[in-house]
């Protein structure tokens, strides 16, 4: 199952070096269909949303944004055993998240008073996908930050909003439903149409075409990252069990045929023994096909000669997901830098950061985790330097910004400041 390579061999060297650049997503050959699609909606707005969602889903909207009073009552449909589940997820999220609030500062220094604002954004836009799988979860994790930050107008968009799916939103805090999806939705978010207001940041998972136009309309609004398929990484030692390890690697085959599970052990036997227990534990998995082709295709074990090596293999390919299934895994976390999310320990399952350990599972793939960070409040505020002189603070600093300025050959920079002198 496992495509397995040992310290040394011709093979392990090779295929460390292009796993760690699987984040070369291939945008180029959708490109330009997205491009027509966030054309016509940009130029048709709600009518386009409508003729776009019929050609793909092959079915019409009654509303493109759907009436909150609608919405609100179709959540509360949602069994209240799931509610519950929702809700004890959501408390646990929010709690992490109020620890990343940013409230500022302000200080003074030689007559100079200096300082960051901090606000949150005016509107966001979160996307939850609506094709293989739906994910109310997703929606928990993506708006309750935007919530946290004190995001006033938060949009969730995806198409058929499930009683779940709004329960969550509901939860969350989202403010409007947009029954919308693919790279139209994004198109709607970032535009705006006759119904749907533009927002600001646009954030969640998608397919292709959503990454895709993401990176189109970057610029225009901000957004989280261009999300590829999702991967773990476990690396465990000979006292991890096989049978641990085989679930926790399943557990992001069974999302995308593109995943990847991904494995470092310090032995031959526990790789076979790992193998072993996927091929065993695939048998019943209700989402076989899918695991099975995630594994057989993008399922990668190294077989290392110790933990320092352990560590540089995992720091070389920069896991959205890390499981470190050892006896010291926080010693072994300092030689690691580049990580999403990393899972502490035999009893830590990357499954519970899916749900409700509290952290966002909203995370960069594809290698990003190198240059960017899961998703937080930090993601949906803005900061303002702020900078206040005194007269006697400028003219006491005047002599210094006059020669900086007439340096760079700016005349009249310094005379702006000579002139307050």
């Amino acid at each position: 199952m496992l495509t397995i390579h040992e310290e040394g061999s011709a093979s392990y060297a090779e295929a460390l070096t292009r796993l760690s650049r699987r984040g070369d997503a291939d945008l180029e050959r959708v490109e330009g269909a997205v491009r027509e699609i966030l054309r016509e909606v940009r130029e048709r707005g709600d009518a386009a949303i409508v003729a776009l969602t019929e050609r793909f889903e092959g079915r019409r909207q009654p509303h493109v944004v759907v009436p909150e009073a609608t919405w609100r009552a179709e959540a509360a449909t949602v069994d209240p055993a799931v509610r519950d589940a929702l809700a004890a997820a959501a408390e646990r999220i929010r709690r992490y998240h109020e620890h990343q609030r940013d409230d500022g500062f302000r200080y003074e220094e030689d007559g100079i008073e200096l300082g960051q604002r901090v606000l949150p954004v005016r509107a966001a836009g979160v996307y939850a996908p609506g094709g293989k799988a739906r994910y109310p979860s997703t929606v928990l994790m993506a708006a309750i930050p935007a919530a946290v930050a004190g995001v006033p107008r938060i949009v969730l968009t995806t198409p058929r909003p499930t009683p779940e799916i709004l329960a969550a939103a509901e939860l969350a805090g989202v403010t409007e439903v947009v029954d919308a999806g693919g790279a139209q939705a994004i198109g709607a978010l970032a535009y705006g149409t006759e119904t749907v207001g533009r927002v600001d940041k646009i954030v969640g998972p998608g397919n292709l075409y959503v990454a895709c136009a993401k990176r189109l309309v970057f610029g225009l609004v901000d957004i989280d990252s261009i999300a590829g398929p999702s991967e773990i990484l476990v690396v465990a030692d000979d006292d991890a069990d096989p049978k641990v390890v085989a679930a926790d690697l399943l557990s992001q085959a069974e999302h995308d045929e593109d995943a990847y599970p991904l494995l470092v052990t310090l032995s031959r036997a526990l790789a076979d023994a790992v193998d072993a227990e996927l091929a065993r534990q695939l048998e019943t998995l209700p989402k076989r096909d899918i695991a099975t082709k995630s594994v057989r295709d993008n399922g990668h074990c190294f077989v290392v000669g110790s933990l320092e090596e352990a560590a540089r293999v995992a720091d070389e390919l920069a896991a959205e997901h890390l499981n470190l299934s050892v006896a010291d895994p926080d010693a072994m976390l300092e030689g690691i830098r580049a990580v999403g999310a990393a899972f502490l320990g035999y009893h830590t399952p990357e499954a519970a950061g899916d749900y409700a350990a509290g952290p966002s599972h909203v995370l960069p793939t594809g290698g990003a985790v190198r240059f960017a960070s899961p998703l937080g409040v930090y993601d949906f505020v803005i900061r303002t330097s702020l900078i206040r002189y005194s007269r006697e603070a400028i003219r006491a600093q005047a002599d210094l910004l006059e020669s900086l300025a007439r340096l760079e050959g700016l005349e009249a920079h310094a005379l702006a400041v000579a002139a307050r002198r």
